[in-house]
């Protein structure tokens, strides 16, 4: 059976962008190839789909003293440069993403390395998950940057929680193409539903 809202009328969904940001675009201080176009396709997606979701939701990395996270000598694995930093334009969501219009916007790595979405809370203090919750959602689209990392926790996450979860292909890009094989094989595994957009 399709996964789909037309067929399932019990669905409400939400879609999560995850840190679609400057700061991992090309020219950002921790910027992913691609990312800028990312940032365009979603931008497009949501404003031709907005009606078919509950909710849209973004993330950002907002690091303020994020400890190991950041290094001046990184391994790239468990520790970076400094990226998405409290503050600064980098941090922001992208520029295309002016007029998403989200319904909950959340924000993680205050202090500490932070990847998945769920990790973040809004500016009252309240974690992505029971947002979601609240707002009666049961399925789940994941998009954003990069695919290897932050996307992929979140999905990991959102299966956990017991979401249903689809990741859009084609408005996600990871670090490599390796990393990227890694992470779709890891998320399939668990049950993710790997698709473009173009598919929905």
């Amino acid at each position: 059976m399709s996964d789909s809202l037309e067929t399932d009328p019990t669905a409400r969904r939400a879609l999560l962008v995850v840190d679609v940001q400057p700061t991992f675009c090309e020219g950002g201080a921790l910027g992913v190839d691609g990312g800028h176009a990312v940032a365009r396709g979603v931008a497009a997606f949501a404003a031709a789909r907005r009606d078919d979701y509950a909710l849209v939701a973004t993330t950002q990395d907002w690091h303020i003293e994020p400890g190991d996270h950041f290094s001046h000598a990184p391994d790239f694995v468990d520790s970076w440069p400094p990226h998405g930093v409290a503050g600064t334009d980098e941090a922001e969501l992208h520029p295309e993403l002016a007029d998403l219009r989200p319904d909950v916007s959340v924000r993680k790595g205050q202090f500490a390395a932070a990847y998945s979405g769920f990790e973040g809370v809004d500016e009252q203090g309240r974690e992505l998950a029971a947002l979601l919750l609240d707002a009666g959602t049961t399925h789940v689209d994941v998009v954003g940057i990069a695919e290897s990392h932050c996307v992929l926790a979140t999905a990991l996450d959102a299966v956990r929680l017991g979401f249903r979860t689809r990741v859009l292909t084609d408005l996600t890009v990871p670090v490599t193409p390796e990393q990227g094989t890694a992470a779709r094989e890891r998320m399939a595994a668990h049950g993710v539903q790997l698709l473009p957009s173009t598919a929905l």
